[in-house]
């Protein structure tokens, strides 16, 4: 497994003390956004939250990794990495609001989040054959938890990859749980990476606590995809919270949790800052700063998600057919008497 923190020195990598200052400026704001966000739907301002505490290296790393004109296919727990590439966080609050995805004047090269398991990993496919019939010398990162391995749509993505040498980079979080289910009962395999193989490409796995390791072996990874040789990630990292806002993961991984490594399980936001200190790269007075424009960045981003106008639940219709069936006229109409009797606003709750 690819590493750097407690191998390396800053100064036996790649990276400047300033790089390495802007990943550890990025897992603050993905971690308060994280914090934030959960607060914001305890007390109902958004239906539900996908947390991510303790992937947050993981995510940075390989957003730090991107080059400006690569396309990320996200999905829905792939926020730090959106706002480490870039994303308003504004706009990611106002898409859990119902509006959407991205409403701001910016011109990040992401995708829509994928709400459904792995379905962006054909199009994340799609889009590297797109590259390399427009000649664009760019490459493609699709992100998805290690559930997500587990659907067809995971086959037939890396499939078409390794047939057609597309230049995508496939990048596996694996949290060690889809849901309740730990990874030992997904697969036989002895890692995801080593999946690769079958469909004729290299996979590789990655101490996705560490952030600076992720961003150099995915840096690796997308320069092997633009050579039109792709990979498959295997970030290995920790989900500390619950799945969604609507689970309770204290049903069922105590036990699975006795068996994980010290490393897996301790917080990368804090090990990433213990080494940074060590090698004299932050200080007090920076760490406090930046967890100040990390507060007054959320300040803004929350009030800009309130301030817009609700989102109009016909929206969610209008896109989906050229002629609109009657099952479809139905259910709309349902939605415009429900909205009648409720107040419009409480649709975005």
């Amino acid at each position: 497994m690819h590493r750097v923190i407690g191998e390396r020195d800053l100064s036996d990598t790649p990276f400047s003390p300033d790089e390495a200052r802007a990943l550890y400026r990025d897992m603050v704001r993905a971690r308060r956004f994280d914090e934030r966000a959960l607060a914001l739907q305890r007390r109902g301002w958004m239906s539900g939250y996908p947390p991510y505490k303790g992937q947050e290296a993981s995510q940075v790393g390989a957003a730090h990794a991107m080059a400006a004109e690569d396309w990320l296919f996200p999905t829905y727990r792939s926020n730090g990495m959106q706002i480490a590439r870039g994303v308003p966080m504004s706009d990611i609050l106002r898409f859990r609001r119902g509006q959407p995805e991205y409403t701001s004047d910016h011109d990040v090269p992401n995708f829509p989040q994928a709400v459904p398991i792995a379905t962006q990993i054909p199009h994340a496919t799609g889009a590297g054959m797109a590259m390399n019939y427009e000649d664009d010398d760019g490459a493609v990162l699709c992100y998805f938890g290690d559930g997500a391995t587990s659907e067809g749509d995971f086959h037939e993505g890396l499939n078409f990859a390794g047939v057609f040498e597309t230049p995508t980079v496939f990048f596996c979080e694996n949290n060690n749980w889809a849901i309740s289910l730990p990874r030992r009962k997904q697969t036989a395999a002895a890692s995801i990476a080593d999946r690769a193989e079958a469909y004729g490409f290299k996979g590789g796995q990655v101490d996705g606590n560490d952030p600076l390791a992720v961003r150099e072996f995915v840096q690796s990874a997308l320069e092997s995809a633009r050579d039109g040789k792709p990979v498959l990630v295997e970030s290995m990292t920790y989900r500390q919270g619950a799945h969604t806002t609507s689970d309770d993961p204290s049903r069922y991984r105590e036990d699975e949790d006795e068996d994980l490594p010290e490393w897996r399980t301790r917080d990368p936001l804090e090990r990433y800052e213990e080494y940074l200190r060590e090698q004299g790269i932050i200080t007090d007075d920076y760490v406090e700063t930046i967890h100040e424009e990390a507060d007054e960045e959320l300040t803004d981003a929350v009030e800009r998600a309130e301030s817009g106008e609700p989102a109009d639940p016909d929206e969610v219709f209008d896109s989906v057919y050229a002629e609109m069936p009657k099952k479809l006229e139905k259910q709309r109409d349902w939605l415009r008497s429900f909205a009648a009797e409720h107040d419009v606003q409480e649709l975005e709750h």
